[in-house]
């Protein structure tokens, strides 16, 4: 534990909608977090909806970047999809590039890439999946920053490939005694309850580790924290959490300020 002075990142996937269906309340959660991470067409998100966040996200002082998925409409990017490394590398640099060029349009470009769902899953457990996630920002843009699931190879391969990094938490998520999310079929993988997720991130910004769902502790540096915006109590979650880490003294920015 520590009481020096921390900051960090709060951050949402978002424009995660399709034509006429919207997922989530994207301008709610725009009022409360420093980072948004833009869906790219794949598993959520059109050129409209993209640009519309992009700029709303200039507006409100939001640092934003690509959240390349699956191409998995259906299934929302959360389920895996058996694609080559090549092949991953080509649709990850393809919605990188979508990404830089609507972010350009609304005057606001990207400044970081997050994987999505499954695929962002994958990049923490799969050293070959999280190679190709890295070889497709490096080529289409290294100056990117890699957001990066804590305690998975992507990080580790990032940093040895040159590329910037920040470790990302989760904070409506549970965590395996290995440091991985608990799947959404299991019971409590979801944490609903606001204060109870709130006083969790505390702990883990302040402990500069991750906690488990038996109360282990995994340590790992702490740079962002998620808040997915397709929960029902996304906003109210976002809120509660950022209330929290001001309330104990931690600074909530953009990892790169």
């Amino acid at each position: 534990m520590t009481d020096k002075p921390l900051s960090v990142d709060l951050n949402s996937d978002m424009a995660e909608g399709f034509g006429a269906y919207r997922m989530g309340d994207d301008d709610a959660i725009l009022r409360v977090v420093t980072s948004a991470n833009i869906a790219c067409g794949f598993h959520g998100g059109d050129p409209e909806i993209m640009a519309t966040t992009f700029a709303l996200a200039r507006e409100r002082g939001v640092a934003v970047g690509a959240h390349p998925g699956f191409p998995d409409l259906w299934g929302f990017g959360r389920r895996n999809i058996p694609f080559s490394a090549g092949e991953i590398e080509r649709l990850v640099a393809y919605q990188i590039g979508a990404a830089q060029a609507l972010s350009t349009y609304a005057g606001h470009p990207i400044t970081h890439v997050k994987a999505h769902g499954a695929l962002g899953n994958l990049t923490q457990q799969d050293a070959e999946v999280a190679m190709a996630v890295n070889r497709a920002i490096k080529a289409v843009d290294p100056k990117l920053v890699c957001l990066v699931i804590a305690l998975g190879h992507q990080q580790r391969q990032a940093n040895e490939m040159g590329l910037a990094t920040a470790s990302e938490i989760f904070a409506d998520r549970a965590y395996t005694e290995e440091g991985h999310l608990v799947h959404r079929s299991q019971a409590g993988a979801v944490i609903h309850d606001a204060v109870e997720a709130a006083a969790r991130v505390v702990r883990m910004v302040r402990a500069g580790a991750i906690e488990t769902v038996t109360g282990k502790w995994i340590e790992t540096p702490i740079d962002s924290i998620c808040v997915h915006s397709d929960t029902p109590a996304a906003v109210t979650i976002a809120r509660t959490v950022r209330d929290a880490l001001e309330a104990d003294g931690i600074t909530v920015r953009n990892f790169l300020k």
